[in-house]
């Protein structure tokens, strides 16, 4: 197809030209090979007390910081 700028290509040249880089980009993909880990539903539900975030004692509940977000 010779150097040309993307601009003077015809479309059926543009279309030729994204399908050829596709396909050259496909042909050397390869799947990530990271094993994933099964992990089981206590596993599961054990992280998820672990990352949990509780508030402090006293803390303002979502709907009081709320009220006096609509209050102000």
């Amino acid at each position: 197809m010779g150097e040309k700028r993307v601009s003077d290509l015809t479309i059926e040249e543009f279309k030729t030209l994204v399908y050829d880089l596709v396909d050259e980009r496909l042909q050397h993909w390869q799947p990530t090979q990271k094993p994933v880990k099964k992990r089981s539903l206590k596993e599961i539900l054990d992280s998820i007390d672990r990352h949990r975030w509780t508030p402090p004692p006293g803390a303002k509940s979502t709907w009081e910081m709320l009220r006096e977000d609509r209050d102000s």
